[in-house]
C-alpha cells in the first residue's frame, strides 16, 4: 500500500509501518495500542472517545493517568483487557520518564530531584509526602511515603520520619510533595512543617537537605527559596 493510500484509508497500524510513528496522532496511536474495536466502532473511533474522556480530566494524553480501568470500561467497546493495556501505557512512560531522568540525579541539586519524581507525582490526585533518606555521600538508602492527604491538606509526623531515618542509619534526609493544584507555591503549613524538621533535624544531628514541592512541571526547592 502507498503512503497516499495510508493518508487516504486513515489506517493506523499502516501509517506507522509507511511513516514512522511520529506520524501518528495521538488517537492513532492509543488505536494501536487497542489494536481492534467492535463491530460497530472501530479502533480508531474507540481512542477518539478515550481521549475526548482523559482530556476532561487533564489535556492530552496525560489525561490517562487520571483514569481509572473502571472509568476506561465505562466507554462501550473497552472491556478489561483494553482498559488495562492503557493503563499499562501510561505507566510505561511514568517509569521511561524516570529512567531518562536517573542518569542526571544528584540530591544536592533540587532540579535534577524534580525530574525525577515529576512525572510519577504530578498526576497524583492528593498530596503525597515522600521522605528520602541518605547516607553520607548524598545516595539514596531508602524511599518512603510517610503522608497520603486530601486534595488540601497532609500531615506529617516528625516522630514517623526519624523512627524511619534512625532505622535505615540515615546521615541526612530530604522531603519532596506535590500539590495536585498544580501549583507548587508552599503554603504557611508547608513552611512551618519544614522549619520543624529542620529543628528536628538538627538536634538529631541529622540534617534536612531540602523540601521539594512539584506541581504540574513545575517545582519550588524551599532551600533555593531560602525558606529552610
Amino acid at each position: 500500500m502507498t503512503k497516499i493510500n495510508v493518508l487516504q484509508n486513515g489506517l493506523p497500524y499502516e501509517k506507522f509501518l509507511a511513516l514512522g510513528p511520529k506520524a501518528l496522532t495521538e488517537e492513532e496511536l492509543i488505536a494501536i495500542i487497542l489494536r481492534t474495536g467492535t463491530k460497530n466502532t472501530p479502533a480508531l473511533k474507540l481512542a477518539e472517545e478515550i481521549l475526548s474522556k482523559a482530556s476532561s480530566k487533564e489535556e492530552g494524553l496525560n489525561g490517562l493517568h487520571h483514569l481509572s480501568v473502571q472509568e476506561l470500561m465505562e466507554i462501550p467497546g473497552i472491556g478489561e483487557v483494553k482498559a488495562v493495556k492503557i493503563k499499562c501505557m501510561a505507566e510505561m512512560a511514568i517509569r521511561m520518564a524516570r529512567h531518562k531522568a536517573a542518569a542526571k540525579l544528584k540530591f544536592d541539586a533540587p532540579e535534577t530531584v524534580a525530574d525525577y519524581y515529576m512525572e510519577e507525582m504530578r498526576h497524583q490526585e492528593k498530596e503525597k509526602i515522600l521522605l528520602l533518606l541518605l547516607d553520607n555521600r548524598l545516595q539514596l538508602i531508602e524511599e518512603y511515603m510517610i503522608s497520603l492527604g486530601t486534595v488540601n491538606a497532609s500531615l506529617l509526623s516528625t516522630r514517623d520520619v526519624f523512627v524511619k531515618a534512625l532505622t535505615c542509619r540515615a546521615s541526612s534526609f530530604m522531603l519532596l510533595h506535590n500539590h495536585p493544584s498544580g501549583d507548587p507555591a508552599p503554603s504557611r503549613n508547608d513552611i512551618q512543617i519544614t522549619q520543624k524538621m529542620k529543628e528536628a533535624g538538627e538536634l538529631m544531628d541529622m540534617p534536612l537537605i531540602d523540601h521539594i514541592i512539584l506541581g504540574n512541571g513545575t517545582f519550588i526547592s524551599l532551600k533555593k527559596e531560602e525558606l529552610i
